[in-house]
């Protein structure tokens, strides 16, 4: 019974990772968590007008501007991947 059990859960291990990319899994290092946290955020903002107009009224920008710097944001929000090792 262990075996189904450790099977269902792996399972919904994989449909949690692929419903919910940000998620994460045992081989994410941590540029893709970051990006993936600063992205989540920014798309949170935009997606949230309570969130932009707080931000556009605390930095005394347009509303169209916050949502245009977030969504800028989101390219790179931590700037270039790093080099990859090939081992």
């Amino acid at each position: 019974m262990s075996s189904e059990l450790r099977y269902t859960a792996n399972t919904q291990l994989e449909h949690l990772h692929a419903r919910y990319t940000g998620t994460g899994h045992a081989d994410t290092n941590i540029y893709e968590w970051a990006t993936h946290q600063h992205r989540d955020m920014c798309a949170s903002i935009v997606g949230h007008p309570p969130l932009t107009s707080y931000l556009a009224i605390a930095d005394g920008e347009s509303i169209g501007r916050i949502k245009f710097e977030m969504t800028e944001r989101m390219l790179q929000p931590c700037g270039p991947p790093p080099a990859k090792d090939d081992d």
